[in-house]
């Protein structure tokens, strides 16, 4: 077993779809539109579905707003230098709303961005993926 994807719904699919591509350098990996249901779902990811866990963004085109709710935390990903990131997410016009250092009472590196509909992703020093 492994996990497939993850689904946040989204106000707006290509202000969405440009933050994670663009900003956090995910890949489009599909999209496909369901008229009769008046949604469209665009999964995101770093890699190929078949090996990696997919962010799937579901649009639903006459819902303009959603409360988060308080049960929901944050994504998490892994980057090579979260001090780097956190500079290239802000001069792409991304939002940082934790900036990078270590964690509270640990010693782990992470920051927090928001995606435009206010979605908390944390950014986690991640030692295996290094290219050294």
């Amino acid at each position: 077993m492994r996990v497939l994807h993850i689904m946040i719904r989204i106000t707006d699919l290509e202000r969405s779809i440009r933050f994670y591509t663009e900003i956090l350098k995910m890949k489009l990996l599909r999209k496909n539109d369901f008229p009769e249901g008046k949604f469209t779902l665009a999964f995101l990811g770093y890699g190929e579905e078949s090996q990696t866990t997919a962010l799937e963004l579901t649009h639903n085109w006459e819902t303009s707003q959603y409360d988060l709710g308080n049960a929901y935390g944050h994504l998490a990903i892994g980057v090579d230098d979260v001090y780097q990131a956190c500079e290239d997410i802000k001069k792409s016009g991304g939002k940082v709303t934790r900036e990078p250092g270590p964690m509270k009472h640990g010693s782990t590196v992470l920051a927090f961005v928001e995606d435009p509909d206010g979605y908390k992703i944390e950014l986690l020093q991640d030692e295996k993926t290094k290219t050294n």
